[in-house]
């Protein structure tokens, strides 16, 4: 309890989000190099794998290719991949961005599949009679997607973008063993001075920033999720609400409408 408490101390410490402190200090400028590194990948990520999971989603083209890709690319090794593309990437670009390019790429790798899959999950999961629906009032088919799959698939989309920021969140502390910063950048310099505070303190910042990142997601797909059902149910709602003779009128006045 003492060595949580010790760590807690540590982050609570004015004296550690001081401008000017040498590395891995101060905290708020490894906090901001860490998200800085996630949305980067999250982004290029996103602007790969969203346009292919649509694509797929509508045309129902490469269902196979996405369960093999993501399922691979899941199990690959992070780290390995960040030394192999250190050691690759270093023979063509300068030392000095080596180990910005082979982690971004190396996280990028893992923010796609997750991604991927949920984009093509969201909009196979779209009612097939709302998008006949749609082609028979004369909407192209870039209309379909734009205008009905991606509004009513935006849970699972965001959901996947969700998992992958998750991944690369806890991932990019790994950047840390090329010389690059982030909060992993606390947690090595902690192990390599057999400081436990250090250690168990850059552990808390990646576990809450997790947290709240994860929760402003929760929060978005929750609001999206309320907009395509908040419509239904007021109208169920006042209907029910209605007494039995307004009720009786209001259901033949739509059925008079509908023929």
């Amino acid at each position: 309890m003492q060595f949580f408490l010790n760590a807690v101390a540590w982050l609570l410490d004015p004296a550690n989000y001081r401008p000017g402190l040498q590395t891995p200090l101060p905290i708020q400028d490894r906090i901001v190099e860490h998200l800085l590194y996630t949305f980067i990948s999250v982004a290029i990520a996103a602007l790969i794998a969203l346009p292919l999971g649509l694509y797929i989603g509508h045309t129902g083209r490469g269902r196979g290719f996405v369960i093999a890709f993501s399922g691979g690319m899941r199990a690959l090794p992070t780290l390995g991949l960040l030394g192999t593309l250190f050691v690759v990437i270093g023979l063509t670009v300068p030392f000095t961005q080596t180990a910005f390019f082979a982690s971004i790429i190396a996280f990028v790798v893992l923010a796609i599949p997750s991604i991927l899959a949920g984009a093509y999950a969201g909009v196979e999961s779209v009612d097939p009679e709302t998008v006949d629906a749609a082609r028979s009032i004369g909407m192209t088919e870039l209309q379909i997607v734009w205008k009905v799959e991606i509004p009513l698939s935006l849970p699972l989309i965001i959901g996947g973008i969700r998992a992958s920021v998750l991944q690369v969140i806890a991932t990019v502390v790994i950047a840390s063993y090329v010389s690059l910063g982030g909060l992993g950048a606390i947690i090595s310099t902690g192990i390599s001075l057999n400081d436990n505070d250090l250690i168990l303190g850059g552990a808390l910042l990646v576990t809450v920033l997790a947290l709240v990142i994860d929760g402003l997601f929760a929060l978005a797909q929750r609001l999206t999720r309320r907009g395509h059902e908040a419509p239904t149910r007021r109208r169920r709602t006042h209907v029910r609400t209605l007494p039995s003779r307004r009720r009786a009128v209001t259901v033949s006045t739509v059925d008079e409408r509908d023929h």
